[in-house]
């Protein structure tokens, strides 16, 4: 492969290259050459596969030796594995002079200098760490860098005052400032983590309570505070005037962790009434705690006014039907389902052929698919079903040309491997 395909894939996205779950399956089936080759075609996940099993092995300047390609293209994923497998050996010196090196050359837009800072603290150099990052304190990674830096350093207070300035600041212009929220937008979250490990911890809480945004990534970290604080009677009453549900949920996590299921799904049900998402929560912890009956019960009774129509609510009650072994219950359930609708999407129809395989009905699940074939998303849920029943060379007939990622798994399975790897590298 010539150097500019090379560096298109060495830099591209996860399109260009073989899946990570099809690459551990060629290792676990003792294909490590064509996971070699993958890695020299600019492949990285091959790479990062093939990394790993060499210093597996005990051949650093081998595994060095696959990134280093990588790294020449620019791609910062593979300069951090590379300091990483650094530092794993022993060679913390290196690793942060390399790491140096990368971040005064702007890498990873930034993503060197913060792994730099973080790298040092780890290895005694706090301070050092601290210094590099003070003057930055406005950007949100390197803010949170400088929060993590400097645990144990003794200087809270100064990073204290640091982030309180930030919120104190006036408005920098960019869109979220006019939702009220300050730059760095992580920095009343990062100042009350100060707080907290000062011991502070009704501060921490008072802070995070003047949040405009108050969930990120389906976690609330005021929640998450009061939870791991064990603050049982603050949580509880932060669930009830909580509109988006986090405190609810980290505070039925709790409760749970206790022993306390009976609370837990109290705290579930009382939420359920306004949200869909506490109702789902509630039938999957029934279910954990053997209570599948239960758990279907609170799904069926959710109205659909309240989001029971939605198709990841009847997808999740389809599948408690099937682990309940109640696969004709289920399948009388989503036919009701799918006559509410002129033109069903294909979310609930694609439900229905998984329905009559639980249900011990394979070939009219199988026939059914096939009237339309034509469409590639029927096509893919063809393969699977006929994948997961044993027949992968009519799973691979069936798919066509859909889903290249399904169909190189499938001729894994098969053995042809040569077929599999063209998908991805047509040119080998």
């Amino acid at each position: 492969m010539d150097a500019a395909e090379f560096d298109r894939r060495a830099r591209g996205t996860y399109v260009d290259w073989i899946p990570s779950d099809l690459v551990a399956r060629l290792i676990e089936l003792g294909h490590l050459d064509r996971v070699q080759q993958g890695a020299s075609f600019g492949d990285w996940h091959c790479a990062r596969a093939w990394v790993e099993q060499l210093a597996g092995e005990g051949r650093q300047d081998d595994a060095l030796a696959v990134l280093a390609p990588y790294i020449e293209a620019g791609s910062w994923n593979a300069a951090r594995v590379h300091a990483e497998l650094l530092e794993r050996w022993g060679y913390a010196e290196e690793a942060i002079a390399f790491v140096q090196v990368l971040s005064e050359a702007g890498v990873g837009k930034g993503s060197a200098f913060a792994y730099l800072t973080r790298l040092l603290a780890r290895h005694g150099q706090g301070e050092a760490a601290y210094e590099l990052l003070r003057p930055y304190v406005k950007e949100s990674q390197f803010a949170a860098a400088l929060v993590d830096v400097t645990e144990g350093l003794g200087r809270d207070e100064e990073v204290a005052e640091l982030l309180a300035a930030r919120i104190a600041a006036p408005a920098g212009g960019r869109p979220h400032v006019e939702l009220g929220i300050p730059e760095p937008e992580n920095v009343v979250g990062l100042l009350a983590v100060v707080r907290e490990r000062q011991g502070r911890v009704d501060e921490a809480v008072a802070l995070l309570r003047t949040r405009k945004v108050t969930s990120v990534n389906g976690r609330d970290q005021l929640a998450d505070l009061l939870a791991r604080r064990e603050r049982i009677e603050d949580l509880r009453a932060y669930a009830a005037e909580d509109p988006l549900g986090g405190a609810a949920t980290a505070l039925a996590e709790l409760l749970e962790l206790r022993g306390d299921i009976e609370g837990a799904v109290d705290v579930y049900r009382a939420a359920a009434a306004e949200s869909p998402n506490p109702a789902v929560l509630l039938a999957l912890l029934l279910a954990r705690h053997g209570r599948g009956d239960e758990a279907i019960g609170v799904l069926r009774a959710l109205p659909w006014a309240k989001g029971g129509s939605e198709d990841w609510v009847v997808d999740i009650l389809c599948t408690l039907y099937v682990d309940q072994r109640r696969a004709e219950e289920g399948l009388t359930y989503l036919d009701g389902v799918l006559a509410r609708f002129d033109s069903p999407s294909w979310e609930y129809v694609r439900l229905r052929p998984r329905l009559l395989a639980a249900c011990g009905r394979l070939e009219q699940a199988i026939e059914e698919l096939r009237a339309g074939v034509d469409d590639p998303f029927v096509a893919e849920e063809l393969a699977t079903l006929l994948a997961d029943a044993g027949r992968p060379e009519e799973a691979v007939a069936a798919l066509g040309s859909a889903d290249r990622s399904l169909r190189a798994s499938l001729l894994v399975t098969l053995g042809r491997i040569d077929e599999a790897m063209a998908l991805f590298h047509p040119t080998a």
